[in-house]
């Protein structure tokens, strides 16, 4: 079997976009955004709701749906040491740059902000946490790349980049990411943000990565001490769960 990130599958990916649309709503998420957001016919989607509430994964709440009860019988999984410490880290990388940081996991082909500790400067990066972010090219994305299989991050590239050069050139910058242990995003996703991330390495596993981020005026000329210092901290975070 080929290695790959999986591959999407319609009534998963639509479902799963269902139950993580009422996570982030508490008020309630309508029929027509879920419609919206899928875009997917309103007959479609109802049919999918109807499923998750009779199975009581969604419940019906002032003409909107939130999260069900059936969601707390799926056993949590035990949070990773690295994790608890993380908030620490977030906290230092701040301080020490001035710039919003952030903690990230790979979630299936996608990277979740799951921490994020913001610049106390009244122009910084802000970013909602919990919302699937591409691989390719955030910072964090290029980290998990870097250290996945070839045969699993090839599947990836190819899917995504149809450009033979680009594709070249990404192979050679991922394997820059490899070799320094530091990624750069300098305004690929968000005009005028640069980010730096290095990944959290746990007995050979990138179990998650740090970044920092901020407006390109003021990360440019710091990019490298902020990469020795974003490097520095996952370090020592993955120290801390071993």
């Amino acid at each position: 079997m080929r290695d790959s990130v999986g591959r999407e599958h319609r009534t998963v990916t639509r479902v799963t976009t269902i139950l993580e649309a009422a996570a982030s709503h508490a008020e309630g998420v309508k029929l027509t955004t879920l419609s919206a957001l899928l875009d997917a016919p309103k007959s479609s989607v109802h049919g999918l709701v109807s499923g998750l509430l009779a199975t009581g994964y969604l419940l019906e709440r002032d003409g909107g749906y939130v999260l069900g009860p059936a969601v707390s019988l799926l056993p949590q999984p035990s949070k990773p040491s690295v994790l608890a410490h993380a908030r620490r880290s977030l906290e230092t990388l701040e301080a020490q740059s001035h710039e919003t940081s952030t903690l990230s996991l790979l979630v299936g082909g996608s990277v979740v902000y799951v921490d994020i500790f913001e610049s106390r400067q009244s122009i910084r990066y802000s970013a909602p946490l919990r919302v699937r972010r591409p691989l390719y090219p955030t910072s964090s994305g290029k980290c998990f790349l870097a250290y996945m299989p070839a045969g699993q991050r090839d599947s990836y590239l190819n899917e995504t980049i149809n450009d033979a050069t680009a594709l070249d050139k990404v192979r050679e910058e991922l394997d820059s990411v490899r070799r320094d242990g530091v990624a750069y995003n300098r305004g690929e996703t968000v005009p005028d943000v640069f980010a730096v991330a290095s990944p959290v390495i746990v007995r050979t596993r990138v179990v998650a990565c740090l970044s920092i981020a901020g407006p390109s005026q003021r990360m440019e000329a710091a990019l490298d001490s902020l990469a020795q210092i974003v490097h520095e901290e996952a370090q020592r975070l993955a120290g801390s769960a071993r």
